[in-house]
């Protein structure tokens, strides 16, 4: 409730209560549990919008930065592959040029095979054979040995000839490989610097709508400001006359012995949804007074006395929904009391003493709720204060 705004937020998965934008809306919801659905429709909007701008700006200048490293990646690689597609044309020429100095080697050791096979070595021996004398022989025996040394000369170049092939063919694989390789990298560079440009438009595209949403969202929670102020108000006078009928109740000599002491039992099994304590609501510009803690649990839940006490409110309490109060005696110079609001049923009336434990209503949504959950307060003198002060540190 409003000037004791009533939080209640549906219950939430864990990856919700880790998003800044869901969370963003519950705080919202919990301001505005006293006003218009219109006017929670507007407020939450413009809370998501506002709670997801920052991260739609930063995935923009994200997404930039990608587009200028993903381009100097491809230009890398680009040049890179011309590199190695140069460094592979001059291997092939290489090897080119190799290939035809082992075909020229082999054509003249074919040729020295042929003039063998053809008879050379018959005339060789019959060069020797007609030898006029023993100086004579000497002479033509050089001769041969000069021949048979070019021989074996033209051997050793064709078998170099041939190495050097080899070794230049292996070059050329090598270098061809590399090329490909580089030609893929720089294809896929490409591809990257262009899947980027897309993302970074993307982005921009949705920062530019979130923009426009949460301007709209911003003139709808305008539109609203007239009548979240009079329901505002009408919470505050309510919270007033919730006081003054209390401190009225104890004027009259309603509060018994004093308060045994201890912690109070915990009304209802569900999780904290919502703390006490004052807020300001960036939307209206208004204080608000959140009069109690809220604990989400499922409809129809059980809500269970706090302490034993006596019933001195159950019914309808305007924002409240269906509301029970029960004074538990005199705590610190006061009437101790604690409240259980949005009930879907109440289980006790007015009068009735209640025992520490005892059901007394059922868990529900009613009046300025925004989902099924327990509001509980402690107010002494009528005057609200921390419940969290007077339950187990556990909330179990």
């Amino acid at each position: 409730m409003a000037g004791i705004v009533l939080t209640g937020p549906r219950p939430a998965s864990a990856t919700d209560r880790n998003d800044e934008a869901s969370r963003a809306v519950r705080r919202a919801e919990a301001l505005l549990e006293n006003a218009s659905a219109a006017a929670r429709t507007a407020a939450t909007n413009l809370a998501r919008a506002t709670a997801a701008l920052p991260a739609a700006q930063n995935r923009v200048a994200t997404t930039r930065g990608v587009v200028v490293a993903t381009r100097v990646q491809a230009d890398l690689a680009r040049r890179n592959a011309d590199a190695t597609r140069g460094e592979y044309q001059r291997v092939a020429d290489n090897y080119t040029a190799a290939a035809g100095r082992l075909d020229e080697a082999r054509e003249r050791v074919d040729e020295i095979a042929s003039t063998s096979y053809m008879g050379s070595r018959l005339t060789r021996f019959n060069l020797l054979a007609r030898a006029s004398g023993p100086q004579d022989l000497m002479d033509r025996l050089g001769i041969v040995e000069h021949i048979v040394s070019r021989e074996q000369e033209e051997v050793r170049t064709l078998f170099a000839a041939r190495r050097e092939a080899r070794i230049a063919q292996d070059r050329a694989g090598a270098a061809k490989r590399a090329a490909e390789t580089a030609e893929r990298a720089a294809v896929d560079k490409l591809r990257a610097a262009q899947s980027a440009q897309a993302a970074a438009i993307r982005a921009r595209h949705k920062l530019d709508d979130l923009v426009i949403a949460r301007q709209a969202a911003l003139r709808a929670a305008e539109a609203q400001r007239s009548t979240v102020l009079a329901q505002y108000r009408a919470a505050v006078r309510n919270e007033q006359r919730t006081r003054s009928a209390m401190r009225g109740w104890e004027n009259r000599g309603g509060v018994g012995s004093r308060y045994p002491g201890g912690n109070l039992l915990m009304p209802v099994r569900g999780w904290k949804s919502s703390d006490y304590g004052s807020r300001f609501d960036p939307y209206y510009r208004v204080w608000q007074l959140h009069a109690g803690t809220d604990f989400a649990a499922g409809s129809g839940s059980p809500i269970r006395a706090a302490a034993s006490g006596r019933v001195i409110q159950a019914g309808w309490n305007g924002g409240y929904g269906r509301y029970t109060c029960i004074n538990h005696g005199r705590l610190s110079g006061s009437g101790f009391t604690t409240c259980y609001a949005h009930q879907s049923r109440i289980h006790v009336h007015v009068g009735e003493y209640v025992r520490r434990g005892e059901v007394i209503g059922r868990v529900g949504s009613t009046g300025a709720s925004t989902g099924a959950h327990l509001h509980f307060e402690t107010r002494f003198g009528g005057v609200p204060r921390n419940p969290l002060n007077y339950l187990p540190g556990c909330l179990c």
